[in-house]
């Protein structure tokens, strides 16, 4: 599903280079987990494999079943299937939730060739989704983020996961700022995405969300590279005894 070969990344306006030869590879049905420490470059990675702008790549790939995706903008790549939930999903006033969500559907299915969805079907599939998410329809009312708690707001993004069923599905440390009952409903919401043909990344710092968002495998990232990858137990490592060791091997 995702192919990243030797990776080089530096920001577009300035000789800072932030991934230094960065290999990593997420199969179809995958639950792959990136932890590291502050610095490493893990939001830096999501970001360019998304297709934000401000950073150039300055060596190697990056592939979405078997394609390349460098000379795609950030619509292209999610029209293909690729979604990015934020660390900090941003307030957007003057703009209904459920008009951005709508749009945001009817426009992917422009792009594949199919149907838009008409309001009576577009309403029953966001009510089901919000269901099971612990979504209020009140908030469904509001404009997008805006007065909504970092809980909320993370619910809310893995609502549009849900609703637009991506084929990849990158999470960029999306239990930050989260309660114990939030991180719950936002990792059910989460693990019942698990899919046969359904990649996800998942960017944490901390233990705790694989504790309900269980990896197939767990990579160490430390100076803009992988340093070390293994098992679920690999996070439980570095819970315990922390990234010291590993960003001594970055250097």
């Amino acid at each position: 599903m995702l192919e990243i070969r030797n990776l080089a990344v530096k920001l577009a306006d300035e000789d800072k280079q932030i991934i230094n030869g960065l290999s990593l590879t997420v199969k179809n049905g995958e639950v792959a987990a990136i932890m590291g420490p502050n610095g490493s470059g893990k939001s830096t990675l999501s970001y360019v494999v998304s297709g934000k702008e401000d950073y150039e790549v300055t060596g190697g790939d990056i592939l979405i079943d078997g394609e390349s995706v460098l000379e795609m903008d950030a619509t292209e790549r999610a029209n293909n299937g690729l979604f990015l939930a934020f660390q900090y999903p941003i307030e957007i006033p003057g703009v209904a939730t459920m008009t951005f969500l709508k749009a945001a559907l009817n426009a992917q299915a422009r792009a594949r060739g199919e149907k838009e969805l008409q309001t009576p079907e577009f309403m029953k599939r966001v009510r089901e989704a919000a269901k099971k998410l612990g979504i209020d329809q009140d908030m469904l009312k509001r404009p997008l983020n805006v007065g909504f708690s970092g809980g909320e707001k993370k619910r809310m993004e893995i609502l549009q996961m849900a609703l637009l069923q991506p084929k990849l599905a990158i999470l960029d440390e999306t239990d930050s700022g989260l309660d114990i009952d939030a991180l719950r409903i936002v990792a059910d919401g989460v693990n019942a995405l698990r899919a046969p043909d359904r990649a996800i990344l998942v960017i944490t710092h901390y233990q705790r969300l694989l504790d309900y968002i269980k990896p197939d495998t767990v990579h160490v990232m430390a100076r803009g590279r992988i340093v070390k990858t293994g098992g679920p137990e690999l996070a439980l490592e570095l819970e315990k005894h922390g990234y010291r060791d590993f960003v001594g091997e970055a250097a």
